[in-house]
């Protein structure tokens, strides 16, 4: 069993018990259980009340104190919240009748006077133990932050984070919440002096068990499974003139970055949101820009280190092609048989066979709407702020433009598609007299197909897997894009496939 990690915070005021709340909030996920303890008045429904704000980014929303009502549930956008109150709890069985026993699955608990019921806390917790300091000042805190089993290890990387804000000089900061993504990685903004900054969590992680061939699925598909690959490539692009944000403090070990803020200016507007022809045009060129020269596969990131960006072999874009066969098919209730998911696999690398002949550059995989940012004070290409970079390998060009293009997220007209591929090609052609307009059109529809096929396994998978349904809305669009590319003359003999055992997704 790991051994319980602790630490303890003096906390001036409710201001400073907020930000220590804000940057828990950065670590914690569904299914953890947070205790606070402490006296009457020692603080602890403030702290409370404090998580509960900065995760729904409501510093208006109510938070009751649930004394009186045992519980209170708030559905947020990353995950459900149960927020319990035990002080008239005299024994652990009544703990069924409010719905706290067993823990709802899938929810944070947060749960005051934690002693009151202690048989029933989980092995794997946090508590914070608040206290008064009355010669600090009458509203001085001090809080014990313990980690109980496998949250010893939050506990601890909750400590690291306040150390690197400090030495930063980031700690009295006001945080404010930004969505996450897909991945383990988690954002906020730091507000000082009138600026700022995002602040990135990003833990050492792999991605999965290993399961193929020994290796996590990160690890055979090259994601980044550490800060270091969003360093390199960040100073990369920079580099090159293009605008990757500039890192202002950084801990490559324990995964925490200090990087400059871009805004919000996003590359769609309405509701439901469309693309900005006039962003996506820019997007597409820096794209054209970018893939103009050839570029190096390995970058410096630190005094006498270096990081070897990955090759988009074959095998890895095979591995993404099994998520379908692993996740999106069984939750269709679609079971090909041995010889026919064998018969898929041996397609798709003679189909990719043709791509990896290919020239290859900077592929940064995600190279889309949500991870674009519109700096409309610049100029040219350097309007646009690109902030998803760390899954980049070395790959086909055609790739970042069908990302870009067939996004996963929003609808992208097939007119407004097809006149910025032509915008690529023809940007490509007055650089470089070389360039085939045809076989990129080949690899554009191959990998078109080999990106959404993935992207209907991952969807699936973050559903089933990781507890977030709302990856499936996405699926029907990326269904659309699918049957467009598998249109293609080079996807004709694999699409007979498809039609036969891939079910469409449910509306």
């Amino acid at each position: 069993m790991t051994n319980p990690f602790a630490f303890t915070v003096a906390l001036a005021n409710e201001t400073a018990t907020a930000d220590l709340m804000a940057d828990l909030a950065l670590l914690i996920g569904a299914g953890d259980v947070i205790t606070l303890s402490g006296d009457l008045g020692a603080g602890k429904t403030a702290a409370a009340r404090a998580l509960i704000r900065h995760l729904a980014d409501d510093a208006e929303i109510e938070v009751p104190s649930p004394t009186f009502t045992l519980a209170q549930s708030y559905d947020l956008a990353a995950f459900p919240l149960i927020h319990a109150d035990l002080y008239r709890i005299n024994d652990a069985s009544e703990l069924e009748e409010i719905g706290l026993s067993p823990l709802p699955e899938g929810a944070v608990a947060l749960i005051e006077w934690p002693e009151r019921a202690p048989s029933a806390l989980p092995p794997d917790r946090i508590d914070i133990a608040l206290s008064h300091r009355p010669a600090l000042g009458s509203t001085a805190r001090a809080a014990e932050i313990t980690g109980y089993g496998k949250a010893a290890a939050q506990v601890g990387r909750l400590e690291a984070l306040r150390q690197f804000l400090t030495g930063a000089g980031f700690i009295d900061a006001k945080r404010q919440r930004m969505a996450g993504d897909a991945s383990t990685r988690s954002y906020a903004r730091l507000y000082r002096d009138g600026l700022s900054v995002i602040l990135m969590n990003s833990p050492k992680r792999p991605d999965g068990p290993a399961i193929y061939d020994g290796k996590s699925y990160s690890a055979a598909v090259h994601l980044a499974e550490d800060v270091k690959p969003f360093v390199a490539i960040d100073n990369g692009l920079r580099e090159r003139g293009l605008s990757a944000p500039a890192i202002h403090h950084a801990d490559l070990e324990a995964g925490f970055l200090i990087t400059e803020d871009f805004g919000r200016e996003s590359f769609v507007e309405g509701a439901p949101p469309r693309p900005i022809a006039e962003r996506y045009e820019a997007a597409t060129e820096t794209l054209a820009l970018l893939h103009r020269d050839p570029l190096p596969n390995v970058l410096p990131l630190a005094p006498q280190i270096t990081y070897s960006i990955p090759n988009f072999d074959i095998d890895a874009m095979l591995v993404e092609i099994s998520l379908m066969l692993e996740w999106y098919l069984p939750d269709r209730g679609a079971t090909p048989p041995d010889d026919a998911r064998n018969d898929l696999i041996r397609q798709w690398r003679d189909l990719l066979g043709k791509t990896d002949s290919l020239p290859k550059t900077w592929v940064l995989r995600d190279f889309h709407s949500p991870n674009l940012i519109w700096l409309a004070e610049r100029s040219g290409t350097s309007r646009v702020g690109i902030i998803d970079f760390q899954d980049a390998v070395l790959g086909p060009a055609a790739y970042d433009l069908v990302s870009l293009l067939q996004d996963a997220r929003i609808d992208v007209p097939e007119q407004l598609e097809l006149a910025l591929l032509t915008r690529y090609i023809k940007a490509r052609l007055a650089s470089d007299n070389t360039f085939e307009p045809a076989a990129f059109a080949e690899s554009y529809a191959i990998m078109s197909a080999q990106r959404n096929t993935r992207l209907l396994g991952t969807f699936a998978r973050l559903n089933r897997r990781d507890g977030k349904p709302q990856y499936l809305r996405h699926q029907p669009r990326i269904w659309t894009y699918l049957k467009r590319s598998l249109a293609h003359p080079v996807l004709g003999g694999i699409r007979g496939w498809y039609e036969t055992h891939v079910p469409p997704p449910q509306p």
